[in-house]
């Protein structure tokens, strides 16, 4: 099991990250997820031994990573956010090249090059050459690299950003079946809900450097348990409108944008009556309205008072 214990970094005294705590166990797919500048990858970085911590602890099976980091090494991978490939080179090469850094047996690697490449779903592409690659292709190499040596543990920083469709499913397919088929723990962050939804079994919510939130999915939502999203379709929104609602004690998290006006509401709020009464004061036609339970963002919303795209 890896933990974090009270782990902090601090950059020319600004805290990048504070006092933050997490485990990760064999066999599960756990979030980091967060806004730029909450602090996923200087805690990804002190986690895969890359940088030191200022304060606190990385513990491997209950040893020390920050003093003894070559146990850890041997059974983690990394996937980091930009793409670190030599473009000059094909996928093989590329393969072979990084396989060699790790002083692989060259029957070994060359066996783990050709499973590599089936994973990442280009068997079919080994000889051309990466800079001719989509994103997308580039993206699933990139993730080939760290699956070389077969690790227990795979750390993803944002792996789907900047790519189609087709290979974003295809990365998360593959994500399902290293989990499931070879019992990986992953650690996966994005800037998509869906995503998380898709694959995390537990999930770490972090902003300005500390976790503000942890648990299972429906732990998570649970936090707004008492709370539903309210959609309305309007003929047009106007400012006085929105003004309004603003003013009303019972809701929260309002967003308007065109069309669509959102907000939270307690459960037991009768809150129709109220919206009507707005409606016919500033002569908004209301199209519709839909009443949702809780979803992550709007947990993530909650918490943060801003959207997890920001």
């Amino acid at each position: 099991m890896i933990e974090v214990v009270n782990l902090t970094k601090t950059f020319k005294k600004a805290s990048a990250v504070d006092q933050v705590n997490l485990y990760v166990e064999p066999g599960e797919i756990v979030g980091l997820l967060g806004p730029n500048g909450a602090g996923k990858s200087t805690t990804i970085a002190m986690l895969s031994t890359l940088i030191a911590p200022t304060g606190g602890e990385v513990l491997f099976n209950r040893k020390s990573v920050v003093k003894q980091p070559s146990a850890l090494r041997k059974v983690l991978g990394v996937v980091p956010q930009e793409i670190a490939l030599y473009t000059e080179l094909t996928a093989r090469e590329n393969l072979q090249f990084f396989g060699s850094i790790q002083k692989m047996p060259k029957q070994l690697l060359k066996k783990r090059i050709e499973i590599v490449l089936e994973q990442i779903g280009l068997e079919n592409e080994p000889k051309k050459l990466v800079k001719h690659y989509s994103g997308g292709m580039k993206r699933r190499l990139n993730i080939g690299v760290a699956l070389l040596h077969e690790p227990e543990y795979l750390i993803m920083d944002e792996p789907t950003v900047g790519i189609d469709p087709q290979s974003r499913n295809h990365i998360l397919e593959t994500v399902k079946k290293l989990n499931e088929q070879l019992n990986m723990a992953i650690i996966y962050t994005s800037h998509y809900m869906e995503e998380v939804e898709f694959l995390c079994n537990r999930i770490y919510i972090m902003d300005q450097g500390r976790v503000i939130a942890s648990g299972t999915k429906e732990e998570i939502k649970a936090i707004l348990s008492s709370e539903n999203k309210v959609l309305l379709k309007l003929e047009k929104l106007s400012n006085q409108f929105l003004n309004e609602l603003m003013k009303q004690p019972e809701i929260s998290n309002i967003e308007g944008k065109e069309s669509i006006v959102s907000f939270s509401v307690a459960k037991e709020t009768n809150f129709l009556p109220m919206l009507l009464a707005i409606c016919e004061k500033h002569k908004v036609l209301l199209k519709s309205f839909q009443v949702e339970e809780p979803t992550l963002e709007d947990v993530f919303l909650h918490l943060t008072g801003r959207t997890l795209r920001n």
